[in-house]
């Protein structure tokens, strides 16, 4: 009776499914179909979180960068790309590997060319696309591998005739693409770069700003201080803690603007400026004690050796911008005056 009652149910819900099936729209049945193949392969393989084409040597080349930062092209436009069929035999979707090679690399002939680092590369890889279907590709890496097998073996005459149109196709590949630029291309392809950039500004900070605040010490010397004002033409006090505000701007303009990009700009947001007009803590105190700070006190030695040497504010301007020149700004030209010889 319960298994008769349980059927029922089941028969119910049948109908019911297919019931609400019918009464959805086309596009409402393919949203719930692709949410299906998400769950279905959702944790198996790894997404790919940026998609985009590349054009090498008038070839488009799909490719993708994966969650785990792998940048791949897919399986279709890199067999194309080399020249190859671009679908797998049978309908399969990934090809078979013979002896530990993919058809492409499998000739004997090819075989002496190919070292033991790009035999451990050729296997397919298998991820989610961003709609959640499965597919395949290859390391980006491996483009440019498979591109010199077929040219080393062009230059030495091992060449098969059925292999003389790949080794073109690699060799227009070859004169478009550099070999390290792969990874480059893939980013900006995909619009990564912008990721990449985020985590390696990321990466910088975690190895800069303190998570904790540190305990004041004096990071910067009194001789530091008396170089500045000897500079500027002010007057020194020594012991006198009290500064003009604007030896605030000098040292973040010659000190911190001069760690890595990013780092003053963490360090004004962690030590905001209250409202009475100053900061609670001194910046030296988020950085941390073994990268930022080694680092601030080696910039600190650097200005000091450079303000000792200075005979005024311009000589100091001038050997500063030299020992640490501002990306893509012109450096300050010597100022020449002739002076009409008196008869």
């Amino acid at each position: 009776m319960r298994k008769k009652k349980r059927g029922l149910i089941q028969e119910q819900a049948s109908k019911g499914g297919k019931a609400r099936a019918k009464a959805l729209s086309p596009d409402g049945r393919r949203e719930i179909a692709r949410q299906a193949v998400i769950a279905r392969w959702s944790g198996k393989f790894p997404q790919a979180t940026h998609t985009g084409e590349l054009v090498v040597a008038g070839r488009a080349i799909s490719c993708a960068v994966l969650e785990t930062g792998k940048r791949l092209l897919t399986q279709e436009s890199f067999l194309t790309a080399v020249g190859r069929a671009g679908k797998a035999k049978a309908g399969k979707g990934s090809l078979k590997l013979v002896d530990g090679l993919p058809p492409f690399l499998a000739a004997e002939n090819l075989k002496p060319f190919i070292s033991e680092d790009l035999r451990e590369s050729t296997t397919p890889v298998v991820f989610r696309a961003p709609k959640g279907q499965r597919a395949f590709g290859y390391d980006a890496m491996l483009l440019p591998k498979v591109c010199e097998v077929y040219l080393m073996a062009r230059d030495q005459d091992r060449l098969l005739a059925s292999q003389k149109h790949i080794a073109h196709a690699c060799d227009l590949l070859m004169r478009g693409l550099a070999h390290v630029g792969i990874i480059a291309l893939v980013d900006e392809a995909t619009g990564y770069q912008e990721e990449r950039a985020k985590a390696e500004l990321q990466k910088i900070l975690e190895a800069y700003i303190s998570d904790e605040l540190l305990p004041w010490t004096k990071r910067f010397p009194d001789d530091f201080f008396r170089q500045i004002y000897r500079l500027q033409g002010w007057a020194y006090k020594p012991g006198t803690a009290k500064r003009t505000p604007y030896i605030g701007k000098l040292i973040n303009k010659y000190v911190y603007e001069k760690l890595p990009e990013g780092v003053l700009p963490a360090l004004r947001s962690r030590n905001p400026v209250t409202g009475k007009g100053w900061r609670t803590h001194k910046h030296h105190q988020f950085l941390t004690v073994d990268t930022g700070n080694k680092h601030l006190d080696r910039q600190i030695t650097a200005v000091l050796t450079i303000m000792r040497v200075s005979e005024d504010k311009d000589q100091f301007e001038e050997l500063f911008e030299k020992a640490f020149p501002v990306p893509f700004q012109q450096m300050r030209l010597p100022l020449v005056v002739e002076v009409e010889a008196s008869s």
